[in-house]
């Protein structure tokens, strides 16, 4: 470890917390109806929408109808993604001639990109078209973060009102979210990374002759723009196999600094936006205290993990560090805080190969996935994950002082912590489950590519990817077969959908009840203690349900490697 390196981790920490007010008033205005700077230009498209949709924008709904069109929004997209991949060959902009996806892939592919996951058992260069990757993925990009926020602001919406049946219009949500902050957003990222060298094209790809003579078939495309809102909405899905790695969709250590503060950018204004709407905004910054200490926890081990290395690479006399599976042009710190970044979010990009990470560095992006990613986590998605585990640290403060738990003027009473546990267990029964189904599989094990400790976090690894809706691979499992395109599917679908309701469900609860006024009895929330139950809350439900599976892969592994073992 280096004086340069914890310079650079601490100066990104500083950025984000700088972005976090700015982007939090302007995203609160935006959601609140208010005229902003790019009202004169898209107002009237916002109009526009409303009218050729049947939209009423000043009719609200109730938390109910909100996910019914949430959900009945997320049918149409799936087949729009299955039946491009399915049509793919017989459809314009193929330049490569790329055939019809397969039927288990297709599926597994659809749901990814509908989950905000955007788990890849393909290499996109080699198995899709420029249709399918503009229609299909970079559309369903911005539609699947977009749902993310406008649910974190519905839960918001749940905490700030009272008396209220309704938590907003989930279609003028949408709309809003897309049109005044997505959109904008990430047309001055895609002009950035097209300066920086990134291909925006719908032109054929590139024939290139070698050195040797030989003929070599360069891939290109309409990358720029999807890696914009790859980024920017935590999606995470690259247009390129290697994803952040290749140069083409982060050519510079520049593009490499900005792409890691665009992961976190939406997500810890979020938390802003909550302390805004609530009426305090101190609320606000104490919840991303809590994310900020989790997420320096989680790159000071990974970056002293990755710096110290191996004792096997020390004892050859390879000294500085693990450089296994990472670009030269970013180095070790770099890749750490990206492998972290990307997993505190639901980000699956990676610019290193998680699967070369040592033993304790490649746990802790495992972890992140594992408590949910609720470490500024995916866009909405971390805000309303962090909410459900403030509302069982409130029961849990509640029972403590023997009063009623209240949090921003709502009682939190047994509907909400019922629907907040449902949200949190459902999560590590995807996780858990089917690991333990695919380790005993024959054929599942054959696409494990090591053995020992190590193969089981790869299998781990992939299901709480695809359960925490991150998308990143541990790169040594063969994912494209029929058993992982029909489980890590399965795991997508219940990883979002069974968090989203029961939080809908808590947001039309607490919007309902009266406010109440602090009494001498009340848990402050905005202090230290409040950040630290939350975090102890969080380490201790983490610790006591992943412990067990962590100690069969990575720490194991960790062990027998301080013996001289490796994987």
């Amino acid at each position: 470890m280096t004086l340069i390196g914890w310079i650079q981790i601490l100066l990104y920490c500083a950025i984000i917390v700088a972005l976090a007010k700015p982007l939090g008033w302007y995203m609160t205005g935006v959601f609140n109806g208010e005229r902003t700077f790019l009202s004169p230009v898209l107002r009237p498209v916002e109009v526009a929408v409303y009218r050729i949709s049947g939209v009423d924008e000043r009719h609200e709904q109730h938390w109910l109808t909100y996910t019914i069109a949430m959900l009945l929004f997320h049918v149409g997209g799936f087949l729009v993604i299955y039946g491009v991949m399915r049509l793919q060959a017989v459809l314009p902009f193929n330049p490569a001639g790329q055939s019809a996806v397969a039927e288990d892939l297709s599926f597994n592919t659809a749901i990814s990109f509908l989950t905000n996951t955007n788990w890849q058992n393909y290499g996109g260069e080699s198995t899709l078209s420029y249709l399918v990757q503009m229609l299909g993925l970079t559309h369903q990009n911005f539609l699947s973060a977009a749902t993310g926020i406008v649910l974190a602001i519905a839960l918001i919406r749940g905490f700030s009102r009272a008396s209220a049946r309704t938590v907003g219009n989930f279609w003028v949500d949408v709309v809003r979210c897309t049109l005044y902050i997505l959109l904008p957003l990430c047309i001055l990222m895609t002009l950035f990374l097209v300066w920086q060298g990134i291909p925006q094209t719908l032109g054929p790809y590139v024939k290139a002759t070698t050195l040797e003579g030989a003929t070599q078939t360069i891939a290109v495309g309409p990358v720029a723009s999807q890696v914009a809102i790859k980024m920017l909405g935590t999606n995470g899905g690259g247009f390129f196999n290697a994803n952040a790695a290749h140069p083409f969709e982060n050519p510079t250590a520049l593009s490499n600094v900005v792409q890691m503060i665009s992961v976190f950018a939406l997500g810890a204004a979020l938390t802003n936006v909550f302390g805004r709407m609530v009426g305090n905004p101190r609320q606000g910054w104490a919840i991303l205290a809590v994310m900020g200490v989790l997420f320096i926890a989680g790159v000071s081990i990974a970056y002293w993990a990755e710096a110290s290395g191996t004792s096997t690479l020390n004892a050859l006399g390879l000294t500085g560090g693990n450089m296994e599976g990472k670009e030269v042009r970013f180095g070790i710190v770099a890749s750490a805080l990206f492998a972290v970044i990307t997993t505190a979010a639901s980000c699956g990009a990676v610019n290193a190969m998680h699967d070369s990470f040592t033993a304790l560095g490649g746990m802790i992006p495992l972890i992140n996935m594992q408590l949910g990613e609720i470490i500024i986590g995916g866009v909405g998605a971390g805000l309303y994950g962090m909410l459900l585990f403030v509302v069982l640290a409130i029961f849990v403060a509640g029972l403590m002082v023997g009063r009623t738990p209240e949090y921003v003027g709502k009682k939190i009473e047994a509907r909400e912590v019922k629907m907040a546990m449902l949200a949190i267990l459902v999560l590590p029964l995807m996780y858990l489950g089917w690991t333990a189904v695919a380790v005993v599989l024959p054929s599942a094990v054959a696409s494990m590519a090591n053995a020992g400790p190590h193969g089981f976090t790869e299998v781990l690894y992939a299901f709480t990817s695809a359960t925490a809706n991150n998308g990143s691979a541990f790169a040594g499992l063969t994912g494209n077969t029929f058993f992982y395109n029909l489980t890590l599917a399965s795991s997508m679908f219940v990883g979002r959908f069974f968090m989203i309701i029961p939080a809908m469900a808590i947001a039309g609860s607490l919007a309902e009840k009266k406010s109440i006024p602090p009494s001498a009895g009340t848990l402050p929330t905005t202090g230290g203690l409040f950040v630290g139950l939350v975090v102890g809350v969080i380490l201790i439900i983490g610790g006591l349900t992943f412990f067990p599976a962590l100690a069969l892969g990575p720490i194991v592994e960790h062990l027998a490697m301080t013996a001289g073992t490796v994987f």
